[in-house]
C-alpha cells in the first residue's frame, strides 16, 4: 500500500515537471526551478497567504520545461553556444550585437503546436473563471473556436520569470520583458514568445555573467496574471525593510497613479509613506512620515493603435494630492508584515521583501501583484559599520533624494539616450533623465549615478545600492546643470537629500566592528536631532535617545511659528502668509500641519530607538530664534538677553503661548496613543522653580499627557543653578534630571555663551561646573531620580566623561560620532570588557 502511494506521488511529481503550464494555485515557492522565482512566490502568496486577507490576482505559469522543449525541439542551443563564444559584456557594442542576433533567433523560431495549445488553454480558462469567455459555451465548435479566438478579452499582465531570479543575493529586477493590457489568445501567445526572447536582453546577459551564472542553466517561465486596474487609480512598490539604512522596523509603502512600470522605472517621483512595524502589530496606527511625491504622468491603458499602454499628464490638482490614504497604507504595511513573516518563517531566516502593489480604480480594492527578496541590504554584515564623511566643501550644484549612504567622486558624462552608452568611460559619474534595464552595462562601472526622475525604489536607486554605489534620483535637472568632463563629488552621507558638489572633495571612510562590545553600567544615549538620520544612527550601538531636539524638526520640516498657524487669518504680512498657505496646502487646518509634522518627527525617532528611551526634550527657542520662523516677528518680544529671557517652561503655561505648546503636546499625544510609541520621555526646558514644573504638568494634562498614565514620564533638564540647589524639590514634581552643561556652564560662571568677548572662559571643566554636577548627581540618587547628562561637554572631552562615571551618573549621551570611542573610555573606567 505505501508502496503504491509512494510510486504515485513520483508519477505525479514528474507530470508536474514535465507540464507545459501550471496554474498559481499549483505552484508554491519550493517551485522555483520549475516557474522561476516570480511566478513561485505568487502561487506562494495565493496558497498560503489568502486566508490573512493578503489579495493576490491568479493566473499560470509556463514551466521552464516548456521552455527548454521549445529550445530543443528547434535545436536552437548549439546555434546560441556558437553565437556567444565570443561574448564580451564589457564591450557594449559586442553585446549589443550578440543580444540581437539571440532575441531574433527565438522570435523567429516558432512554438511547437502543443505549448501554443496549453498556452491558449490555459487563459481561456482564465478568462472563463473571471467571466469573459462564457458567451463563446453555447456555440457549435467550429462557430465556438472562432468566438474564442476573438471575444476572449481579459486583460492579463504577462511577465518573465527566470528560474534563477528574485533569489535572496541576486534579484534579477526587470532583466527580462513584461507586457500589461494584452488581451486575446493571439496578443497573449504573441507576448509569451517575446518574453522567452527576452531572456537574452543585452542587460540580461550582461547581468547573468557578472553574477556567475550560466546562461544555458537558466530557464525562462512565462507568468500570465489578470491585470488590476491600476490605470484608474494607484500602484506603487513597497519594502519591508528600510532600503537605505537597513533598518528592519520600518516598511516604506512607495505610490503614484497609473500603472506601476513609472514608479519601477523611475519615470515619476511617487508619494513615500513609512510605516513602524512593531507597534502596527499591536494594533496601532502607526504612519511615521508622508511625502508627498510630484507624480507628474501616470501610464494608463491605450485605446487603439499599436500599443498596450501610453503615458498621460496627471492633472496639477491630482499631484498635489497623496495617492493613497492612512487607511491604504496600513493595510498594505499590514501585508508587507505578513508576507515577510511568512518568508522568513519558511526560509529559516530574517528575509525582507520587495513588493509590488497595485489598487483597482474599478473596485477600490487593493492587491498584491509581485513579491521577491530584497538583495541589498539583508546581504550586508551586522557586525560592521560603514560610515562615510565629507572632509570638504563647496559650490551645490544639485540636490535631490540620496540612494546609500556613501560618496562617490568623478567626471560626469550626461548621457540622454541608452543607444550612445558606448560613450561612458569606467569610474565616470553617469548623468541621465532616467535608467532602466538597458543601461545596466555600464551602471556597474560608475562611480556614481544621478538622475532627474525617480524615487528611492526606482530602478536607478535597485541597482545602485546592490552595485554599491552611489545615486541621487529626483534632481529635475541635473542633466540641465551638469557637464560632460565636470568634475563633482555626489555625496548621500548627509541625510535623506543628496548632494553634487563642484570639484573632487576630499572624504573618509570609517569601518568600526561591532562584534563583542562591552556593556556598561552606565547607559550610553545619543543626541539625535534630525528624523531623517534616526534610521541610519540607530545601527550604532546605544542605550537610546538622551537628547531629542524639537528645534530641529520645527525649523526645517514645520518652518512656521505656532501661533502664526493658530492666527492664520490675522497674519499682517501678505507674503509670510501665501508662503505658510503654501506649506500647509494639504491641510484644512492650519495648526494640524504643525500636529502632524512635529508627531512625524518625534515618531521616527523614537521608532528607531525603540523600545529603548527616547527623552524629547520640547521645545526650546529663544524669542529671537522664534522671530525667524515664518510670521514669528508678528508674535515674539524684543529681548535684551534672549538667552535667559522667556524661554522654555515659562513659555509654555503663559496666556501668550499656551496655545502653541497645546500643539507640540497634541504631537506628543497622537506619538504615544496612536502610534503606540511609549518609549518617549518628554523633557522640561529652563525650568526655573518647581512650581513652574506644575503648571507645565497642568497644561499637559489638559492635552491627556497625565504623568503616571501609560507610564508616562517627565523629565526636566537641570541647567539652572536653582535646578541643583532645589534638586530635592524638582524631584517632587518630575521623574528624572538631565544635566544641560551647556548652560549650566554659562550660568555657574555668569557669561553668555554667544559672546566671543568672554567665550575662552567657558569650560565645563572648571571646578565650580564640576561641583554643581556633582551635587545635581547626589541629590537625585539620594531621591531615587534618573540623572544623565545631555550636553556638549562628554563628547569633546574624555576626562570629564570619566568624570561622570565615576560620580554614578545613570546615562550619558552623547553626539553619534563619539558613541564608539566614549563607550571604550567608559568600559576601562568601569572595568568591564
Amino acid at each position: 500500500m505505501l508502496q503504491t502511494e509512494l510510486y504515485s506521488q513520483e508519477q505525479s511529481r514528474l507530470e508536474r515537471e514535465k507540464s507545459l503550464v501550471l496554474t498559481f494555485e499549483e505552484i508554491r515557492l519550493s517551485d522555483v526551478p520549475l516557474v522561476g522565482g516570480k511566478n513561485a512566490s505568487l502561487g506562494e502568496m495565493i496558497q498560503q497567504l489568502s486566508s490573512t486577507g493578503v489579495q493576490v490576482p491568479t493566473g499560470f505559469a509556463t514551466t521552464a520545461y516548456a521552455y527548454r522543449y521549445f529550445i530543443e525541439q528547434a535545436g536552437l542551443e548549439k546555434t546560441l553556444r556558437q553565437l556567444f563564444s565570443d561574448l564580451n559584456v564589457d564591450d557594449v557594442k559586442n553585446l549589443r550585437m550578440k543580444g540581437k542576433q539571440a532575441r531574433a533567433l527565438i522570435l523567429n523560431t516558432p512554438f511547437p503546436e502543443d505549448l501554443e495549445e496549453a498556452i491558449a488553454e490555459a487563459y481561456k480558462k482564465l478568462c472563463d473563471r473571471y467571466g469573459t469567455g462564457e458567451s463563446c459555451q453555447e456555440l457549435d465548435p467550429n462557430d465556438k473556436e472562432a468566438c474564442e479566438k476573438y471575444s476572449l478579452d481579459l486583460d492579463v499582465a504577462v511577465r518573465s520569470s527566470a528560474t534563477a531570479e528574485d533569489l535572496p543575493d541576486a534579484s534579477f529586477a526587470g532583466q527580462q520583458e513584461t507586457y500589461l493590457n494584452v488581451y486575446g489568445v493571439e496578443a497573449v501567445l504573441e507576448a509569451c514568445h517575446k518574453c522567452f526572447a527576452s531572456i537574452f536582453t543585452d542587460r540580461a546577459i550582461s547581468y547573468r555573467t557578472i553574477k556567475g551564472f550560466d546562461h544555458f542553466e537558466v530557464a525562462l517561465s512565462v507568468g500570465v496574471q489578470k491585470m488590476i486596474r491600476s490605470d484608474l487609480a494607484s500602484s506603487g512598490v513597497m519594502f519591508s525593510i528600510d532600503t537605505e539604512t537597513g533598518f528592519k522596523n520600518a516598511a516604506l509603502v512607495t505610490a503614484a497613479y497609473g500603472l506601476g512600470e513609472n514608479v519601477v522605472q523611475g519615470a515619476v517621483n511617487p508619494d513615500e509613506y513609512f510605516v513602524f512595524k512593531p507597534t502596527l502589530k499591536q494594533g496601532y496606527r502607526p504612519i511615521l512620515e508622508k511625502r508627498l511625491g510630484s507624480k507628474e504622468i501616470k501610464m494608463i491603458y491605450d485605446v487603439g493603435g499599436g500599443k498596450q499602454t501610453k503615458n498621460v499628464s496627471v492633472p496639477e490638482s491630482e499631484r498635489g494630492k497623496y495617492a493613497l490614504n492612512d487607511e491604504e497604507i496600513l493595510t498594505l504595511a499590514k501585508w508587507a508584515c505578513i508576507i515577510e513573516d511568512h518568508y522568513s518563517e519558511l526560509r529559516g531566516s530574517y528575509s525582507p521583501m520587495d513588493i509590488e502593489w497595485a489598487k483597482d480604480g474599478l473596485t477600490g480594492e487593493l492587491f498584491i501583484v509581485q513579491a521577491r527578496p530584497e538583495t541589498v541590504q539583508s546581504q550586508k554584515s551586522s557586525s560592521v559599520l560603514r560610515s562615510y564623511q565629507l572632509k570638504g566643501k563647496s559650490e551645490v550644484l544639485v540636490t535631490g533624494r540620496a540612494v546609500g549612504e556613501m560618496i562617490g567622486q568623478g567626471k560626469a558624462r550626461v548621457i540622454l539616450d541608452v543607444h550612445k552608452i558606448d560613450q561612458f568611460q569606467a569610474g565616470e559619474v553617469l548623468v541621465t533623465n532616467k535608467t532602466d534595464p538597458d543601461w545596466e552595462p555600464i551602471m556597474k562601472k560608475a562611480s556614481a549615478i544621478v538622475t532627474n526622475q525617480g524615487g528611492r525604489t526606482c530602478h536607478a536607486a535597485i541597482i545602485a545600492r546592490e552595485m554599491g554605489i552611489p545615486a541621487i534620483v529626483g534632481c529635475s535637472n541635473a542633466t540641465g546643470v551638469l557637464t560632460n568632463g565636470q568634475e563633482v563629488t555626489v555625496c548621500c552621507a548627509e541625510g535623506e537629500e543628496g548632494r553634487v558638489y563642484q570639484g573632487l572633495l576630499p572624504f573618509e571612510v570609517q569601518e568600526t566592528q561591532l562584534d563583542n562590545l562591552p556593556r556598561t553600567r552606565t547607559k550610553i544615549l545619543m543626541n539625535v536631532g534630525n528624523p531623517e538620520e534616526a534610521f541610519g544612527l540607530a545601527s550604532i550601538p546605544c542605550d537610546g535617545v538622551g537628547l531629542a531636539r524639537l528645534e530641529f524638526i520645527i525649523a526645517n520640516h514645520i518652518k512656521c511659528h505656532p501661533l502664526a498657524l493658530i492666527h492664520f487669518d490675522k497674519l499682517e504680512d501678505e507674503s509670510v502668509k501665501r508662503e505658510i498657505g503654501e506649506l500647509t496646502a494639504l491641510y484644512n487646518s492650519k495648526p494640524d500641519f504643525f500636529v502632524d509634522k512635529l508627531a512625524h518627527g518625534i515618531g521616527t525617532i523614537a521608532a528607531a530607538f525603540y523600545p529603548n528611551p527616547v527623552v524629547v526634550r520640547m521645545s526650546d527657542f529663544k524669542s529671537n530664534e522664534y522671530a525667524n520662523l515664518l510670521g514669528g516677528k508678528q508674535f515674539e518680544p524684543k529681548e535684551e538677553n534672549p538667552m535667559i529671557g522667556w524661554r522654555g517652561a515659562s513659555r509654555y503655561y503663559d496666556e501668550k503661548y499656551r496655545d502653541a505648546y497645546g500643539l507640540e503636546c497634541q504631537a506628543l499625544k497622537r506619538v504615544r496613543d496612536e502610534m503606540g510609541l511609549v518609549n518617549v520621555i518628554p523633557m522640561i526646558p529652563f525650568c526655573r522653580t518647581p512650581d513652574e514644573g506644575r503648571k507645565v504638568l497642568a497644561e499637559m494634562e489638559k492635552y491627556g499627557l497625565k504623568r503616571g498614565e501609560n507610564d508616562l514620564q517627565v523629565y526636566v533638564m537641570c541647567e539652572i543653578p536653582n535646578n541643583v540647589i532645589m534638586a530635592d524639590r524638582f524631584s517632587e514634581v518630575f521623574d528624572g534630571f538631565s544635566i544641560g552643561s551647556n548652560d549650566l556652564t554659562q550660568l555657574t560662571l555668569g557669561l553668555d555663551r554667544d559672546s566671543a568677548l568672554v567665550a575662552h572662559i567657558f569650560d565645563e571643566r572648571n571646578e565650580g561646573v564640576k561641583e554643581m554636577v556633582r551635587l545635581a548627581i547626589e541629590k537625585a540618587k539620594k531621591n531615587n531620580r534618573k540623572i544623565g547628562i545631555c550636553g556638549q561637554a562628554p563628547s569633546d572631552y574624555p576626562e570629564f566623561a570619566r568624570f561622570l562615571v565615576e560620580l554614578g551618573i545613570d546615562s550619558i549621551s552623547l553626539n553619534p560620532d563619539s558613541v564608539m570611542k566614549t563607550l571604550l573610555d567608559i568600559a576601562q573606567v568601569e572595568g568591564v570588557s
